[in-house]
């Protein structure tokens, strides 16, 4: 019999199973992204009610089985609720989720895009930051990181403030990536640019997008 393992993750997804369960995706610290059944979650007395949640990030003891885990516990420390009440803020949230779910593996090293996904989610809550630049940074981050950024556009005339916003994204620490603003005209390359790189190197459509292009 197998030893419970405890990890550090975030619920990229939640899906109801039979009448009670669910069935989450876990981006964790530990074993890359893995996927666990959580037996009556859907009750209103279980535990792992609101662990279970989109966006829910702490410890969570898990019980290993052939093809998926079982959770038996949860210690939740930050459930950004303040995303969850927000429509916007949720569908930004719900977008980064989506893009972690895209590019992580089972038992790859992803420390470094679990820490992006959580400092980006907590700037999304930061009422200073403007949203569009929050999405623009994770982007192409989440780009660097999976070692496919290209860098500033050889084609176009760019800004210089959006060519230093560029090589700050590429070079700075994840803790120090929301740290600073830009102008409306450099966000608007930032978007663009952005935009295309999301266009060339990831080939799926995100419902969060879509959503967030009516809002």
């Amino acid at each position: 019999m197998q030893d419970l393992v405890n990890i550090t993750a975030i619920v990229l997804s939640a899906t109801p199973m039979g009448e009670y369960d669910k069935r989450v995706v876990l981006l964790t610290k530990e074993r890359g992204k893995i996927t666990a059944f959580a037996k009556g979650a859907r009750r209103q007395t279980s535990k792992l009610m609101a662990a279970t949640n989109l966006f829910a990030f702490g410890n969570f003891t898990l019980y290993p089985g052939r093809n998926a885990y079982t959770m038996t516990d949860a210690n939740i420390q930050n459930y950004f609720e303040e995303l969850r009440l927000d429509f916007e803020g949720a569908y930004y949230g719900m977008f980064f989720l989506e893009v972690c779910d895209y590019y992580t593996r089972e038992n790859n090293d992803e420390k470094e895009m679990l820490k992006l996904l959580y400092q980006s989610l907590k700037a999304l809550s930061v009422k200073s930051l403007n949203r569009k630049l929050v999405q623009c940074v994770f982007e192409m981050k989440a780009l660097v990181i999976n070692g496919e950024f290209p860098g500033v556009p050889a084609e176009g005339k760019w800004q210089e403030s959006t060519e230093y916003a560029i090589h700050y994204i590429m070079s700075s620490t994840i803790e120090k990536l929301y740290t600073f603003a830009v102008s409306d005209s450099v966000l608007e390359e930032l978007v663009w640019i952005s935009e295309q790189y999301r266009l060339r190197y990831i080939d799926r459509e995100f419902k969060s997008l879509e959503m967030l292009s009516v809002l």
